[in-house]
């Protein structure tokens, strides 16, 4: 039975992991101009900064990957790549880029400040930086909590696997992902805590569209956004 019930779940997260990449797409413009810079931060193997180009030829993707092996076939997919640790300063030159796009890696950095710095530093003036992460209050995180449990989204801490939560997915197993640090979470917001460190380095809210809420299907997370699993904020230099 209980495996019945992480399978179900597993389902549901998957479900709105997708949902949560068609709300990065919707955040991008429609059409592109000219030469349009986009750097993908933690761009992985570059499968999804592709997409971020909607197949326009008039894009130029940029990505930062600090995974040597998943760098080596982002480049050779075509994306301009540099290796960085993204909570210092960035490679890059002031007001560079048309749009800065990351997702599932601010939880990862334990230099927010630095990093939403960075990002306001190398986007052009008037340009879009599209962020999105976890939510620390989610309502899986919440009750996890209320069992003396570790939230689900702070049990992967350790290169021995997820720890402190019987209930995760992968609680006890290590994996490949699990041996890189890069991989592990240093810091979780809630939708408003991110809005405001976004506000306090300058950048304009736009839009926030949210996903997942388990067990409901991912429409209820429209309705209560503040306790959604993922969330996308559109933010303005």
């Amino acid at each position: 039975m209980f495996k019945n019930i992480k399978t179900h779940l597993f389902k549901k997260i998957l479900s709105a992991q997708e949902e949560n990449r068609k709300n990065i797409l919707r955040m991008l413009p429609s059409e592109f101009n000219e030469e349009t810079k986009i750097l993908d931060l933690g761009c992985d193997d570059g499968s999804w900064t592709l997409s971020l180009s909607k197949n326009s030829p008039k894009v130029l993707l940029f990505g930062v990957e600090v995974v040597e092996e998943r760098k080596k076939i982002a480049v050779n997919k075509g994306i301009n790549v540099k290796s960085f640790d993204l909570n210092k300063s960035f490679y890059f030159e002031d007001n560079t880029f048309d749009i800065v796009h990351s997702n599932q890696v601010i939880e990862h950095l334990h230099d927010t400040d630095n990093f939403v710095s960075e990002v306001y530093r190398v986007l052009k003036p008037g340009e879009i930086f599209i962020v999105s992460t976890v939510n620390l209050s989610s309502w899986h995180n919440i009750f996890s909590l209320l069992l003396g449990y570790q939230p689900f989204d702070l049990s992967n801490i350790s290169t021995k696997g997820n720890i402190g939560n019987p209930f995760s997915l992968w609680n006890n197993a290590e994996s490949e992902n699990s041996k890189h640090k890069s991989w592990q979470h240093m810091r979780i917001f809630t939708v408003y805590s991110l809005i405001d460190l976004l506000k306090k380095h300058g950048f304009t809210v736009l839009n926030v569209l949210t996903s997942g809420y388990y067990p409901l299907p991912n429409f209820f997370s429209k309705l209560d956004k503040k306790h959604s699993h993922y969330f996308v904020i559109k933010a303005q230099k």
